[in-house]
């Protein structure tokens, strides 16, 4: 119902500013407005994606949590396609969702709203694992392949993938 009420007063309310800021400083100055935050806008995203990717392979090297980058980095992502989207209100939105207090405020908010029932990762994430025969760490595992050797049962030749005797 949400998502419907969006798609229904976005329109409305960008036609309304569109009549209002062109009625009041005219057509060309209101188009060179919509163009000159586009622009603004790539500009912006392109340096704060570079920044959220920065912080996100930063998270991966030091083994921790990579949902706060990953958060900003959709966030940036969403404020792009709001700047590059025409009108005042979407690039209003966009340009807030670029400032990090702002991102930072709409994560907290997310992040109380959703819970996560497990997470794990990084060399410290096997611990509470048991494993089969009493092994408590992974390099105790060893990897085997098996053949059946029941009596009777002969192989049917060659395998195909080099020519054997016939």
């Amino acid at each position: 119902m949400y998502l419907f009420l969006a798609f229904l007063m976005v329109p409305i309310i960008e036609i309304a500013l569109f009549i209002q800021v062109g009625g009041a400083i005219g057509l060309w100055p209101t188009l060179a407005i919509v163009v000159l935050t586009a622009v603004l806008g790539t500009w912006l995203v392109r340096t704060q994606g570079r920044m959220a990717m920065g912080q996100l392979r930063s998270s991966f090297q030091q083994l921790s949590d990579p949902a706060e980058p990953l958060a900003h980095g959709a966030m940036i992502l969403f404020a792009g396609a709001l700047l590059l989207t025409p009108g005042f209100f979407t690039d209003a939105a966009g340009f807030a969702l670029l400032m990090p207090p702002v991102r930072l405020a709409v994560y907290r908010y997310l992040r109380s709203r959703i819970t996560v029932a497990q997470f794990q990762m990084g060399p410290g994430s096997i611990q509470g694992r048991h494993y089969p025969g009493g092994a408590d760490k992974p390099d105790d595992i060893i990897d085997g392949d098996y053949e059946d050797v029941t009596p009777g049962k002969q192989p049917g030749g060659p395998s195909g993938w080099v020519d054997g005797p016939r």
